[in-house]
C-alpha cells in the first residue's frame, strides 16, 4: 500500500478537534486512508442504501449505535447528521470522534460551515502525488503520468488507465451530477466537459465556451460550479497585488487529476500524448496541481495563482507564502533555454524582493540551482517546494 503524505497531519489533528472532516475526488483514497489510520473505528458507508435510510428516518438512533464515533463515509448523502453531531460533541469533547468524508467540497464545506464551524478541522486529499509513487511505483516517463492519472486505484489494480477513466467519468456523471441537478441533456453535458478539457491552462473565457457548446452562459457557469464542486475541474484565479501594470482578471482552467484531461482529449497512448498540441498544457496542468497536492497533503491551504499582464507577460506559477511570492515557470521541454526565463525576468522588475528567486519545472532530469533561479525537473519538483515552503531549511 503507498503512504499518503496527509497521514501524520490526519493524525495530528484528530488528537486536537472532535471532528475531522476530509473531502476530496471520488476515488482519491479517503476511504483507504481513514481506515489505515483509525483501524478501531466503527466504519460507515452512507452510500450503502439502508444505512442512508437509518441515518435519514432515525439520525438519533444511527449515532447512538456508534457511541464511540465512527467513520462516516460520504457525509453529503446524509448531511443532516452533523446537526446531530454538532449536539454529541458539545456535549462531552472528545478527539477524533468522528472522522467524516464527502466528494463534494462545495455541499460538505456548506453544511459543516452552519453546524461544525469551530469543531472540525478540515482537510483535502487529491489522488496520488508523484511524491507518493516514486518509492514503489516510480513514474517511467512524463507521457506515461499525462495519460494515466493519479487514480489510486489505477495503480492499485494495474488497470487500463483509459478504460478505468473512461468508467470513471460515466459514473460520476451518472452518480454525482445527478444527484447535485437535473440536467436535461447528459450529452450537452459530456461535450461541456470535453471541451474544458481542450482550454486546459488557458484563460477562461465562460462565453465562448457556452457558445462552442450551444447552451446559455448562466448554464455554463452552473455547470463550471458542478465540476469545481466535485472536484473535477480547479480554477486557478490570477494574482492581485497593487502594482504599475494592469493584470488580467480572467482564471485559468485546469483538471484535478491530468489523465482525466488526456482522456477527455481523446488520448488513448503515450504516443497520443507526445504528439498532441496540448502536451505543454497537460504538462503544466501536472506541474499546478501538484503543487497544490503539496500544500493539501500538509494540511495547508491552496496559496496558488498565475501572473499576466495587459501586455501578455506572464509566469505560470505563484506561490504565496506569507507575504512573500515564489514565482515558478512551466515549461515541458527537455532542453533549458534562455526563453525559458522570460517571464521570471519580468516579473522581478515588477516585485524586485523575491526572497528565493524564481523557480523552473521542466520536463528534463537534471535540477541546477542558478543565482536566481531553482530549476527542477517535475519527478524532483516536490524537493524545490520543501526548499521554498520551509521543511528542508
Amino acid at each position: 500500500m503507498i503512504e499518503r503524505t496527509i497521514e501524520p497531519v490526519l493524525t495530528r489533528l484528530a488528537a486536537q478537534y472532535p471532528v475531522v472532516t476530509i473531502t476530496g475526488p471520488r476515488q482519491s483514497g479517503k476511504t483507504t486512508l481513514c481506515r489505515k489510520v483509525f483501524p478501531e473505528k466503527a466504519y460507515v458507508s452512507l452510500e450503502s442504501p439502508d444505512m442512508r435510510q437509518f441515518a435519514h428516518d432515525d439520525p438519533r438512533g444511527f449515532l447512538a449505535a456508534y457511541p464511540d464515533g465512527a467513520i462516516l463515509d460520504e457525509i453529503q448523502r446524509a448531511p443532516q447528521l452533523l446537526s446531530y453531531i454538532q449536539t454529541i460533541v458539545d456535549e462531552r469533547k472528545q478527539p477524533g470522534r468522528y472522522i467524516v468524508t464527502g466528494s463534494q467540497q462545495f455541499e460538505v464545506l456548506n453544511t459543516i460551515n452552519q453546524s461544525l464551524a469551530g469543531r472540525t478541522a478540515l482537510l483535502k486529499l487529491l489522488p496520488f502525488s508523484i511524491a507518493e509513487l516514486l518509492p514503489s511505483n516510480p513514474p517511467e516517463s512524463i507521457d506515461g503520468l499525462l495519460l494515466t492519472g493519479f487514480y489510486p486505484r489505477i495503480y492499485d489494480q494495474r488497470l487500463n488507465p483509459t478504460q478505468a477513466l473512461g468508467d470513471y467519468l460515466e459514473t460520476y456523471v451518472e452518480r454525482d451530477i445527478r444527484q447535485l441537478v437535473a440536467i436535461k441533456d447528459l450529452t450537452l453535458f459530456e461535450k461541456f466537459v470535453r471541451l474544458c478539457a481542450g482550454r486546459i491552462g488557458q484563460l477562461l473565457n465562460l462565453q465562448s465556451l457556452a457558445n462552442d457548446v450551444g447552451i446559455s452562459h448562466t448554464t455554463a457557469r452552473g455547470w463550471l460550479t458542478l465540476l469545481e464542486a466535485s472536484y473535477v475541474v480547479f480554477v486557478l484565479h490570477p494574482w492581485y497585488r497593487n502594482v504599475s501594470k494592469r493584470l488580467i482578471k480572467a482564471p485559468k482552467l485546469y483538471f484535478y487529476d491530468v489523465g482525466l484531461a488526456s482522456y477527455l482529449l481523446g488520448l488513448e497512448s503515450e504516443l497520443h500524448v507526445s504528439r498532441d498540441p496540448l502536451r505543454g498544457n497537460l504538462f503544466e496542468n501536472l506541474v499546478v496541481i501538484e503543487a497544490l497536492k503539496y500544500r493539501f497533503n500538509r494540511g495547508m491551504r491552496n496559496n496558488l495563482s498565475f501572473y499576466r499582464d495587459s501586455k501578455g507577460n506572464e509566469v505560470d506559477l505563484l506561490c504565496e507564502i506569507g507575504p512573500d511570492v515564489f514565482p515558478v515557470e512551466i515549461k515541458a521541454g527537455a532542453t533549458i533555454t534562455r526563453d525559458y526565463f522570460r517571464g521570471l525576468k519580468k516579473f522581478a522588475a515588477v516585485v524586485p524582493t523575491l526572497p528565493w528567486g524564481g523557480g523552473l519545472v521542466y520536463g528534463g532530469t537534471e535540477a541546477q540551482v542558478r543565482s536566481d533561479v531553482r530549476i527542477y525537473p517535475v519527478m524532483d519538483m516536490h524537493r524545490m517546494l520543501e526548499v521554498v515552503e520551509g521543511e528542508d531549511r
